[in-house]
């Protein structure tokens, strides 16, 4: 029997991966370095997209008051982020919901897409106050850079050494191998973007800008990239559930070589939820919630 996916194949969609990631990366790079309004725009784009493509998974018509109401709570979210009502904004997103679940007769149907509208609500508000709060560029680029390296690292250790499969129903090609080199080198480049940052910033840093003191705290952001790189693994296996639930291949053809939005945001998304969620439990405030964690 023919191989499916030949050589020539593999090597074209390998090529279209890198080109789309050369060209990607240092946009988002730049736009999370700019923050406000610019960023603000990127993240609200992004959360639409992963909705939309939810919302198409799980069969949720998208001209229908059902998808409609859950857009527009992110639309509400992302307005009430930049205005200085946050709190507001993330009540919207419950609100919303809710709503969706009631409009789909609390049904199955309905279930899917409230937890659509939650999980891309919640994860637009993490990566918000992520970048607006204490050491918001630092955590960003952190965050950033933890997830791409788990995914970059995780499928090239993974090709290489191969070995028992992490989740063979729900993801085949994924391995054990690949998870644990994915997250050694996610926590190796966590830790070389603060040391960077703090180098680059010099000893005259200001506190608040997160970089003056951050070297001190090696050890501690260490251990928060693994915990990140984790939690970052087990939101593309959340995704690769869904998919299969639902006999997806890709969320959509958006990105060359990458599939949709889904397929590339799904362990950032939920990576910068538990950040939040790991920072208000330490301390923080929803419109700060990384100052709870210390590491400046």
């Amino acid at each position: 029997m023919a191989d499916p996916h030949p050589p020539s194949k593999k090597l074209s969609d390998l090529g279209l991966r890198f080109a789309s990631a050369v060209i990607l990366g240092p946009l988002v790079l730049l736009i999370a370095w700019l923050g406000g309004l610019p960023y603000a725009a990127l993240v609200l784009t992004a959360a639409v997209l992963f909705l939309w493509e939810w919302f198409s998974i799980t069969g949720t018509r998208q001209i229908s008051p059902l998808a409609l109401v859950g857009q527009g709570a992110l639309v509400v979210l992302a307005l009430c982020h930049v205005t200085g009502h946050a709190e507001i904004g993330l009540a919207a997103i419950l609100v919303a919901a809710f709503a969706a679940f009631g409009l789909g007769r609390f049904s199955r149907a309905g279930r899917w897409s409230a937890e659509g509208i939650l999980y891309s609500g919640c994860a637009l508000f993490a990566l918000l106050a992520i970048r607006e709060g204490t050491g918001g560029l630092l955590f960003t680029f952190f965050l950033l850079f933890v997830v791409w390296a788990t995914d970059i690292f995780a499928y090239f250790t993974g090709r290489a050494l191969g070995g028992p499969k992490l989740w063979a129903r729900v993801s085949p090609k994924k391995t054990w191998s690949g998870a644990v080199g994915g997250l050694m080198l996610a926590a190796a480049f966590g830790v070389g973007v603060v040391v960077v940052a703090g180098a680059w910033a010099g000893p005259e840093a200001k506190p608040e800008a997160g970089l003056g003191d951050a070297n001190r705290n090696l050890w501690i952001w260490a251990l928060l990239a693994a915990a990140l790189s984790i939690v970052s693994q087990a939101g593309d296996l959340l995704e690769s559930a869904v998919k299969r639930r639902f006999d997806v291949k890709d969320s959509s053809r958006l990105i060359p070589g990458h599939g949709g939005i889904m397929d590339r945001i799904d362990g950032l998304v939920a990576a910068a939820i538990f950040a939040v969620l790991i920072g208000v439990i330490a301390g923080g405030t929803l419109g700060d919630p990384i100052a709870g964690l210390g590491l400046h």
